[in-house]
């Protein structure tokens, strides 16, 4: 298995469609911004198959996410269940840091919403709480607008 960047026609493929013109809404913005070199999709590949994604955007319209220069925000954070448990998504999340601390960045942030994620990503080092959030700034409705989320979520952020 290793880490690697993709590109957004594998996002697609990931995410089940076949190309950006039959995609949600969301994913035409993930896979926009991944194209236009403003989100980093960092992989894990286990023999050609896509095991664990992360999701690096660099500048987003709320600069408490990410501001471009020092702050990037990590979104969409998963590993399939069956590999879960083997330390995968703590070296995908480890190798974007590094990457993000290479080009400069001093902060990456993150939002989570359950207690296990949340201590998750406490022991990944993201324990200061930037604000609570109601909108999630990656979820585009069909007028590609930010979705609204009832629940809530919290902003955490760490140093690199």
């Amino acid at each position: 298995m290793r880490i690697r960047k993709a590109a957004g026609e594998e996002m697609l493929k990931l995410w089940g469609y076949s190309d950006v013109k039959n995609a949600s809404p969301t994913a035409r913005f993930f896979y926009q911004n991944i194209v236009s070199g403003n989100t980093i999709f960092w992989a894990v590949d286990h023999e050609g198959e896509l095991i664990g994604e992360l999701y690096v955007f660099l500048d987003m319209a709320d600069k408490d996410f990410g501001d471009g220069v020092t702050t990037a925000y990590f979104c969409a954070f998963r590993v399939q269940k069956e590999y879960r448990g083997r330390g995968l998504g703590t070296k995908l999340m480890e190798t974007a840091l590094a990457d993000l601390k290479d080009r400069g960045f001093c902060r990456a942030t993150i939002g989570v919403d359950e207690e296990r994620n949340r201590r998750l990503y406490h022991r990944l080092g993201f324990t200061t709480k930037v604000r609570d959030c109601y909108t999630d700034p990656c979820a585009m409705d069909e007028n590609m607008r930010t979705e609204r989320v009832e629940e809530g979520y919290s902003l955490l952020s760490r140093n690199l």
